[in-house]
C-alpha cells in the first residue's frame, strides 16, 4: 500500500500560476510511476501529467502542454504539478495517484489515490 497526501489547491485568477504536491508514504516511492489527474463536474476524469520513477518519461494531456510542469523528488517522496498560465478550464479536482505499470499515461494501472485537491479558476 501506498498513501498520498495532496496539498496546495486553492483559488487563483486566470494566468496566475499553483504548485501542487503529493506527499506519499507506505511502499517504496520509486517502484511507482505518479500521475496527476483531474475531475471537473460532470466530465470525466482525466490524466493530466505522469512520470515514471527515474523522471525520464513524462507525459502531458495536450490542452495542459508547455503550461503544466510535473516533477519528483524521490529524496522527499513527493511528486509536483507546477501550473502556470492557468485557465478558468482547469477547474477542477485534482487527483495524485500511483502506478506499478507503465508507460505512465496507462490509466488503468492507477490502483493508489490520494483525497484530491480543489483547483479554482476565475476568469
Amino acid at each position: 500500500q501506498v498513501q498520498l497526501v495532496e496539498s496546495g489547491g486553492g483559488l487563483v485568477q486566470a494566468g496566475g500560476s499553483l504548485r501542487l504536491s503529493c506527499a506519499a508514504s507506505g511502499r517504496t516511492f520509486t517502484n511507482f510511476a505518479m500521475g496527476w489527474f483531474r475531475q471537473a463536474p460532470g466530465k470525466e476524469r482525466e490524466l493530466v501529467a505522469a512520470i515514471n520513477w527515474s523522471s525520464i518519461s513524462t507525459y502531458y494531456v495536450d490542452s495542459v502542454k508547455g503550461r503544466f510542469t510535473i516533477s519528483r523528488d524521490n529524496a522527499k517522496n513527493t511528486v509536483y504539478l507546477q501550473m502556470e498560465s492557468l485557465k478558468p478550464e482547469d477547474t477542477a479536482a485534482y487527483y495524485c495517484a500511483a502506478s506499478l505499470v507503465e508507460p505512465v499515461q496507462r490509466v488503468d494501472g492507477y490502483h493508489y489515490w490520494g483525497q484530491g485537491t480543489q483547483v479554482t479558476v476565475s476568469s
